[in-house]
């Protein structure tokens, strides 16, 4: 069956399970799903897949995933392939290398200006977001996992009151490849990244502008190490 859109309906077998989606705005919740399978190569790039196949294994009618697709399409991450589907796009080792240099220039230097700036906003929130990356680290929710990092990245940019910053990195990081997560869910490695987030936040609560600076740069570079299935040579910062 052929819908709307181009997207081919057809299912195929043998590809793995995405999860089921519960939450009732579906085609957020299947972007989601489909993003972060992307990010960490459970969907693989090349590979054509049938809307009809993504929307059983998640559940749900082919109508919110075929927007969903639309969607990650606007975001570059998928080409519609007009009455089969959709391929994920193949992105080189220089692509990815490009996308955290152009993030490392941008995040560092601007969290450094919000510790130096010693914010009044509160942090509770995010506070919250790190506690809920750091919780899904340790239970192996892979999925909750990225999006909590996305939501706590992106919303302490935001502090600095720059929309345009806050877009251009959320589109940096759907770019990112992060094919050594799944083997490290639940792993001490990954659940110490995810501490990370928290001393980052001390550091720009306290106005230690060295501190945010030198805590951001070990993060991102994790996305090209560890999480990437790569070395990256960073020791923890904890003091």
């Amino acid at each position: 069956m052929t819908a709307g859109g181009g997207l081919g309906d057809g299912a195929e077998p043998g590809q793995g399970e995405l999860g089921v989606l519960a939450r009732t705005s579906l085609r957020d919740e299947a972007a989601r799903l489909i993003r972060a399978r992307i990010i960490t190569g459970t969907l693989v790039a090349g590979e054509l897949y049938s809307i009809g196949s993504i929307a059983a294994q998640l559940g749900v009618s082919v109508t919110p995933v075929r927007e969903a697709i639309l969607d990650l399409a606007n975001e570059e991450l998928v080409d519609v392939v007009r009455n089969r589907g959709f391929r994920i796009r193949t992105l080189t080792d220089e692509d990815l290398d490009a996308v955290v240099s152009i993030r490392s220039m941008l995040e560092v230097p601007a969290v450094r200006d919000l510790a130096a700036a010693r914010p009044t906003h509160d942090l509770s929130e995010l506070r919250a977001l790190a506690k809920e990356t750091e919780q899904s680290a340790a239970g192996g929710d892979m999925v909750a996992f990225i999006a909590h990092d996305h939501d706590l990245h992106l919303g302490l940019l935001a502090k600095a009151g720059n929309r345009y910053l806050v877009e251009i990195v959320g589109r940096l990081r759907n770019q990112t490849r992060l094919h050594g997560l799944q083997q490290m869910m639940g792993t001490p490695d990954l659940i110490d990244s995810a501490r990370e987030h928290e001393l980052l936040l001390d550091a720009v609560e306290a106005g230690d502008a060295d501190r945010a600076e030198r805590l951001m740069a070990q993060h991102i570079r994790h996305a090209r190490g560890m999480w990437a299935g790569l070395a990256d040579g960073t020791g923890s910062d904890s003091g």
